[in-house]
């Protein structure tokens, strides 16, 4: 069961809120994801990350992370 079927199942589909990117290149990969799903740029051009965000969020979670302001981000996220 993916995270969609999860949420229909719990009546969670609407009012969902992601959080906000934690890194400036998950944020620019939500950029690149979001461009892709409104067909500004073409799908074949994505590659890892962005690639995947496509497929398994909507537009509204990929605004979400791309709206994340960058300052004070690190480009990537320390592993934990």
């Amino acid at each position: 069961m993916n995270r969609h079927d999860l949420r229909a199942l719990l009546g969670q589909d609407q009012g969902v809120h992601t959080m906000p990117a934690k890194s400036a290149a998950q944020q620019k990969a939500a950029g690149a994801a979001l461009s892709a799903k409104r067909g500004d740029t073409p799908k074949s051009k994505l590659q890892g990350a962005s690639k995947s965000m496509e497929k398994s969020m909507t537009e509204k979670e990929l605004e979400e992370l791309a709206s994340t302001k960058r300052k004070g981000k690190p480009e990537h996220k320390a592993k934990s």
